[in-house]
């Protein structure tokens, strides 16, 4: 379980500062798929980095199972497992040796982390990829081979930023059974998103993001009751207030 309190955070431009999050508060269950929705720019990817420890809160608190990041970041790295907006991986390794080599940072024994890689891959459909350098993978082929890299060392908690952004129509719907393995295995699932059918498919709970603040939440009949609207995307609409950063 994931809990965010009144999380801020600013950073300074030449032309003053910007407030990215500004007392954003959320609870992300076991056994359940959270998404973070709002526009582009509305703050979900620095939230996502604060919940993951690249970032520090200016002010509030997380607990990941329970644990405060601030006073053991690295238990709690342990206890998550991370899909960055940033897909990056290592271009002269196979898809299977940038796994394993993750797994060896975590400390796990290297049959271990061979049992991973072949349940990762199955679940993935990475047979294809797996001995194949990556330079020169597609987009959907990156992600797989991040997510499995995230995924190695066995997490409870799981944060995606974005995790179908640029894959093709085949891949998205691999992509949503897989995410809906791993919240049916009783994990903690958040991921963000800006596109309205995605969030709609998954979400067992929806956390409506706009200029920082959370402006919403709930499951997506919730979501249509409080606005008063018959589908998600006019009641995200109206909750956001514009149309703008919208791709449904």
């Amino acid at each position: 379980m994931i809990r965010a309190h009144d999380l801020h955070k600013s950073f300074k431009t030449k032309t003053g500062t910007v407030n990215a999050v500004s007392g954003v508060s959320f609870e992300a269950h076991d056994g359940q798929i959270t998404g973070l929705l709002g526009p582009n720019g509305a703050g979900k990817t620095t939230t996502l980095r604060m919940l993951y420890t690249l970032m520090r809160p200016d002010q509030g608190r997380i607990e990941v199972d329970g644990v405060d990041p601030a006073a053991d970041p690295v238990a709690v790295r342990r206890a998550l497992g991370v899909l960055p907006d940033a897909r990056g991986v290592y271009k002269r390794l196979t898809a299977r040796e940038n796994i394993a080599y993750f797994g060896r940072l975590h400390g796990i024994p290297a049959a271990r982390v061979e049992e991973r890689i072949a349940a990762l891959s199955s679940a993935l459909d990475m047979g294809e990829i797996l001995e194949r350098q990556t330079e020169g993978f597609s987009q959907g082929q990156r992600t797989k081979t991040a997510i499995a890299r995230a995924l190695v060392h066995d997490p409870r908690n799981v944060i995606l930023d974005e995790p179908t952004n640029g894959l093709d129509v085949m891949t998205t719907r691999a992509m949503r059974d897989f995410l809906r393995g791993l919240r049916d295995e009783g994990r903690c699932v958040i991921f963000s998103s800006h596109i309205m059918q995605e969030v709609a498919a998954l979400c067992d709970r929806i956390v409506i993001i706009a200029k920082g603040q959370v402006v919403a939440e709930g499951t997506a009949d919730q979501l249509r009751e409080q606005t008063g609207e018959s589908n998600l995307e006019d009641a995200f609409v109206k909750v956001i207030g514009s149309e703008e950063g919208l791709h449904a």
